[in-house]
C-alpha cells in the first residue's frame, strides 16, 4: 500500500507542485517488491526518471520527490530512501547548427517534408551528453508515413530510406567543411 500510494503522490510533483510554466517529467516506470503472490512484500523499489529544461527545476523536482517520500512514508508508519541521480539531461540543439542542419535538409529534401519542431520535447535522448561537450543539432530523419514509430514492437526500419540519411549527412559535410 505505501509503494503504491507513493507512486500515486509522486505524479503530482508537476501537476500540483511546480510552477505550471516550467516544463517538467516523472515517471514511475518500476515497482519490484521482493513479495510473491500470497505474501506482502517487505521491501520495494520504485525506479524511474524525472526531466526538465532547467537545473533548478531539476532541483525542486528533487526536492518535492523527498518531502513526498518522508511524508507517505510516515503516513504508513514505514521507512523509505530516495536516490536521485541526475543522469538524464536536455537536449538543447546549437541555434546555429540546427539553422545548417535545416538548410542541408532543404539541399536534399522537397519543402513539404521538412518541418522545425519549435516547442520543446520531453523525451530522453543519450545524444543530450554529446552535446555537454561538442555543439550539435538533433534531427529526426522520417523513415515513411507508413512506418511505425520508434520504440513500437512493430517498427521496422526501412533499410531503402537509409539514401536520405547519406544524402543529408553529406549535405551537411558539404556546408561544414572548408572547401578546397
Amino acid at each position: 500500500m505505501a509503494a503504491c500510494a507513493l507512486v500515486i503522490n509522486l505524479q503530482t510533483i508537476v501537476s500540483r507542485r511546480l510552477n505550471p510554466t516550467d516544463i517538467g517529467v516523472v515517471s514511475v516506470t518500476e515497482l519490484i517488491t521482493d513479495g510473491t503472490r500470497n505474501a506482502l512484500p517487505g521491501l520495494a523499489r520504485i525506479l524511474g526518471d524525472a526531466r526538465s529544461f532547467r537545473p533548478e527545476v531539476s532541483a525542486e523536482i528533487e526536492k518535492q520527490m523527498r518531502v513526498i517520500t518522508e511524508g507517505t512514508a510516515l503516513t504508513y508508519n514505514v521507512s523509505a530512501e530516495v536516490t536521485y541521480t541526475r543522469e538524464f539531461v536536455p537536449l538543447l540543439n546549437d541555434a546555429a547548427l540546427t539553422d545548417e542542419a535545416f538548410a542541408a535538409a532543404a539541399d536534399v529534401f522537397s519543402p513539404d517534408t521538412i518541418a522545425v519542431r519549435r516547442e520543446p520535447m520531453t523525451g530522453l535522448e543519450d545524444f543530450a551528453r554529446f552535446l555537454d561537450f561538442v555543439p550539435g543539432c538533433f534531427v529526426f530523419l522520417g523513415n515513411g508515413k507508413q512506418s511505425a514509430p520508434l520504440h513500437n514492437p512493430t517498427y521496422d526500419f526501412n533499410d531503402d530510406d537509409l539514401v536520405y540519411g547519406a544524402k543529408f549527412h553529406a549535405s551537411m559535410v558539404r556546408r561544414r567543411l572548408p572547401q578546397a
